[in-house]
């Protein structure tokens, strides 16, 4: 007589646990690709988060990726020997390794980017920077 409400509340917790670690993996896939909660979060156009600047490339009350002061890397290691150069004083070689990386970025890596490189201490060459504002602010908007 308790046999089968023995198996059906045993059924239901499996599936239970099976939809929790489903999700528990969709998180964290979305964290690898860049794209947790805090990013997919919409704002409305021409609008910052609260507190913000507006002056930072990627603003410092909304951090997109990197919730830790942790570099990520775009494989793009190479980069770290333009640390500490004023993008004015980039070579055109040095701003070839810089549009070579950032051209490879997917859309949605651009802030993430822009934030190891504030963190590395790299700054952008204007042309790049702008670029990569324009990418940020429409990634933001969607």
């Amino acid at each position: 007589m308790w046999m089968p409400l023995i198996i059906f509340l045993l059924l239901a917790l499996f599936i239970i646990v099976a939809i929790e670690l489903r999700e528990r993996k969709r998180t964290k896939s979305r964290q690898a690709d860049g794209q947790n909660d805090g990013q997919t979060a919409k704002q409305p156009e021409n609008t910052r988060p609260q507190g913000c600047c507006g002056t930072h490339l990627v603003c410092e009350k909304e951090i997109l990726l990197n919730t830790q002061d942790v570099v990520i890397y775009y494989d793009d290691e190479e980069l770290d020997s333009l640390a500490g150069i004023p993008a004015e004083n980039l070579s055109d070689e040095q701003q070839a390794m810089l549009r070579e990386v950032f051209s490879s970025l997917r859309e949605e890596d651009v802030a993430g980017w822009c934030k190891s490189l504030q963190m590395r201490n790299i700054q952008l060459p204007a042309d790049i920077r702008e670029e990569a504002l324009l990418i940020v602010r429409e990634w933001r908007s969607r």
